[in-house]
């Protein structure tokens, strides 16, 4: 496949180039401490009208309170500043335009010296550049094709794969269809150690076993204890898999756009499908993004598990101002006795707890059965109930509307 007209739309001009460029010069004459380029701009793999800008102010080993003396400097100059809490505080500033994401970091030489996780990402943006040279438009098609897709992003809600991870992924497999070719190919828990700090096959053994508990594993190139992978789902892992094969049978430029949302679309191929398509319409609430959208993952599943019985067949979420959640459902309306499978018969002391709150009880293939009625037998009435529910309600500012299609 020819990629030269995804990438004139994906990579950016000189004249985007240049203008980013003096903005951020003149953003940084603001800050007095030392200060260096992170993230994709470091790294020169950013997408096209792709403009938040990582930013690493640079602080020596022996000084305390980073986080609080950066923020005193930052509120000289700008009338504006948001901290964030994480593993340490850092800030976020609007300049004409343009979103600057300031970290305060400890200057280190290699990764043993970090005070805290943060420290290292410098170093990050050195191993890209010296590995990938030669290979930013594979790293920009890679980019491009996992946030058009819903694969980017490391952050809770998303669970995806960061542009670190893009980055090492082509540095290792040389190009944007060996990634995918290979990506066909991985196992449950494969394992990535581009460095080879460990003799094969004993990474498992080496690593934390709590940087292990994910689908991938891939030993990050400048810190042997990191797994820079440890974010990524198994819902993820799986959905790459699954349209690297897609695109690999049937490569075309559709799967490097970023398609909108639309529910009439989804109605439409719900009713082709012959699914019943459920729609619920709310606000989030304020906060941290990776924080609210957390919670917002949360109050989907919550969902999707007592909707078991309606047969969920697809479902997923779109999230700007506002937060839809779909899911396509096999049954509108279900019985309004449910049977529900007790334990087996040899197991005397749970069938009789069982039969104890089941009173009606049968017995079929070796296994004690209950009949339970159900409250609610309509899938529209049923969400509208839960929505109103402590757990869920927590996780959300407001319900604006429920509807069936």
């Amino acid at each position: 496949m020819d990629y030269s007209t995804i990438l004139q739309r994906i990579r950016p001009g000189p004249q985007e180039k240049a203008k980013l460029k003096s903005i951020i010069k003149e953003f940084l004459k603001k800050i007095k401490y030392k200060t260096i380029l992170g993230g994709s701009g470091a790294k020169e793999t950013w997408l096209a009208n792709s403009h938040d800008i990582d930013i690493f102010v640079i602080f020596p080993k022996n000084v305390n309170d980073i986080s609080d003396k950066l923020e005193v400097e930052l509120k000289k100059s700008f009338k504006k500043v948001d901290r964030l809490h994480g593993s340490r505080d850092y800030f976020q500033v609007k300049y004409k335009g343009i979103l600057f994401e300031l970290v305060p970091i400890v200057e280190i030489s290699k990764a043993e010296q970090a005070l805290n996780i943060t420290d290292i990402s410098p170093l990050h943006s050195k191993w890209v550049n010296k590995h990938t040279k030669g290979k930013k438009d594979e790293i920009l098609l890679l980019k491009q094709f996992c946030r058009a897709q819903g694969l980017y992003g490391a952050e809770s809600h998303i669970a995806g794969f960061s542009g670190y991870i893009i980055e090492i992924l082509v540095a290792h497999y040389s190009s944007f269809e060996k990634v995918l070719k290979s990506v066909i190919k991985w196992k449950n828990q494969e394992v990535i150690d581009i460095s080879k700090y460990y003799p094969k096959n004993d990474v498992l053994f080496n690593l934390n076993t709590s940087k292990t508990q994910c689908p991938l594993i891939i030993v990050d190139p400048v810190d042997k204890t990191r797994n820079a992978a440890a974010a990524v789902s198994v819902e993820k892992y799986k959905l790459f898999q699954k349209l690297a094969k897609r695109f690999l049978k049937k490569p075309k430029e559709d799967f490097f756009l970023e398609k909108e949302f639309n529910i009439e679309l989804l109605g439409k191929e719900a009713k082709r499908k012959k699914k019943a398509l459920l729609v619920i319409n709310l606000v989030p609430l304020s906060g941290k993004t990776d924080v609210v959208g957390m919670k917002l993952v949360k109050g989907r599943d919550f969902l999707l598990n007592k909707l078991e019985p309606f047969e969920v067949k697809k479902f997923g979420w779109d999230w700007k101002k506002e937060v839809t959640y779909y899911f396509f459902l096999k049954k509108k309306k279900i019985a309004a006795v449910e049977e529900r499978k007790g334990p087996p018969l040899p197991m005397k002391e749970h069938v009789k707890r069982f039969k104890k709150f089941h009173k009606n009880n049968y017995i079929k293939n070796g296994h004690v059965w209950g009949k339970v009625k159900v409250k609610h037998t309509e899938a529209e009435e049923y969400v509208k109930f839960l929505v109103k529910e402590k757990y869920f309600k927590e996780k959300v500012k407001k319900i604006k509307k429920v509807f069936l299609f």
